[in-house]
């Protein structure tokens, strides 16, 4: 009996709106306490099984440290249309995030992603691994050390975001696998000190799933949903203003 923030809710599917470092399905090391668990009590046990009995209703998800707005199917009927559009790129999702430096305007990154061949709990721009395309938007610019970033995904591979923002100099902010810190042998003003110490303290990656718009895969209604910044982000952007 886990609280989940239900942003929708019909017979076939639910549209959650995730809180940071929630574990989305059980693995090793989390048997219990995830987002499915929430999911299998609030349902009471009536939940899509296709996805196995570690990851029914999951079509897609989001890292155990990224919140925001979340798909989860009740149906089998749904759950195997959503899957479909997950895999054609019809469903729209859009990102806000914090990097280190500032990117161009806007951009996007087509560059394929797999396991590392240097670490294999890593993804990364990988010749042989899938295609991966990300569409970014600079938002707005703190004294030009850190961003806020618009990113809307066109295809959903493993860390996406993360991968291609890292792969352009753009890692985001308390990404603890792919980011980086400012060089300390850099002469920084006092208060370019102060952006970089509260982004360095940020106990996780800086990255919210803001928008999500698709067609319900059994009414066909179009569904469009938007979600503020959890409170953490915004402090963190009010702090380095």
């Amino acid at each position: 009996n886990i609280p989940i923030n239900i942003v929708f809710e019909d017979e076939h599917l639910l549209v959650i709106n995730k809180k940071p470092n929630f574990v989305v399905h059980p693995s090793p090391g989390h048997n219990s306490g995830t987002l499915v668990n929430a999911i299998l009590y609030h349902c009471k046990g009536n939940l899509s099984g296709i996805g196995g009995i570690k990851r029914p209703g999951i079509v897609h998800r989001l890292d155990k440290e990224t919140s925001g707005l979340m798909l989860v199917a009740k149906t089998e009927i749904a759950h195997i249309g959503l899957s479909d559009m997950f895999k054609n790129h019809k469903i729209e999702r859009n990102y806000k995030l914090l990097v280190w430096n500032v990117p161009n305007s806007s951009g996007s990154i087509d560059q394929p992603i797999g396991r590392s061949k240097f670490n294999r709990k890593k993804m990364a721009i990988n010749p042989n691994g899938k295609r991966a395309i990300t569409h970014w938007t600079l938002l707005k610019v703190f004294s030009n050390i850190v961003s806020f970033v618009s990113c809307k995904l066109e295809t959903g591979r493993t860390h996406q975001i993360r991968v291609h923002m890292n792969a352009i100099g753009h890692s985001l902010i308390g990404d603890k696998i792919y980011g980086y810190f400012p060089r300390k042998s850099q002469k920084y003003r006092v208060f370019e000190q102060e952006i970089i110490s509260k982004c360095r303290n940020f106990s996780r990656q800086a990255l919210h799933s803001n928008s999500l718009s698709f067609q319900h895969p059994v009414t066909k209604k179009f569904m469009q949903f938007n979600i503020d910044l959890p409170n953490d982000m915004k402090n963190l952007i009010e702090s380095i203003k």
